[in-house]
């Protein structure tokens, strides 16, 4: 199956698409406060979905392989992200955590922030942003597990709909030893301080 491919709309397309919304809303786009929010809004999706314009794979692209016979387990937890709803395009923030059990090569740490942020950067669902980042990972740095939670709250349960504030969504994605396991799994949660469910 191919993937279908849409033409871009130009930034004029993009900020008349504003202008209709902001119309539909009940409001004058051409009032002086709304003049210029066609342009600011354009210019915000270019900053909350520049996952877009990211290859995550070459994110991932440098690796080390001198690390004097390191094998154990390697995990960055609380990574901040955005990133937004596919399904309402409202917020939803959080933190992922990721670990991996190096084969033969090693990341530089910042590398793993990128990749959840070149996903994240992305309209998303929660349940995919954490199995991205971990195939990713797998994928391309071989190594004998990946483990990745995020936690997340989202505006689309918070701020309409059945208003949960405070409500935080928990997923995560085990892979390789982190699945076959049991106490590297263990030790992974307990670093996290996650209850394993």
């Amino acid at each position: 199956m191919t993937k279908k491919t849409t033409k871009k709309p130009t930034r004029a397309e993009a900020e008349d698409a504003v202008r209709t919304l902001i119309s539909w809303a009940g409001d004058d786009p051409s009032r002086e406060g709304l003049l210029d929010t066609p342009k600011r809004v354009v210019k915000s999706y270019e900053e909350f979905f520049k996952g877009y314009a990211i290859n995550p794979k070459t994110v991932l692209s440098r690796t080390f392989k001198d690390v004097e016979g390191y094998d154990e387990m390697i995990v960055l937890r609380d990574i901040v992200f955005e990133s937004y709803c596919e399904h309402h395009m409202v917020p939803f923030t959080g933190r992922a955590h990721v670990a991996y059990i190096p084969g033969d090569r090693v990341i530089g740490i910042s590398k793993l922030a990128r990749l959840v942020e070149a996903f994240a950067k992305r309209l998303q669902i929660q349940e995919k942003l954490t199995a991205q980042i971990a195939h990713t990972l797998s994928d391309v740095l071989k190594p004998r597990g990946v483990a990745v939670v995020v936690e997340a709250t989202h505006m689309c349960m918070t701020t309409r709909g059945v208003h949960k504030p405070g409500a935080v969504m928990q997923t995560s994605q085990l892979l390789g030893l982190f699945r076959k396991d049991p106490r590297t799994r263990q030790e992974f949660f307990s670093l996290l301080k996650v209850s394993q469910r």
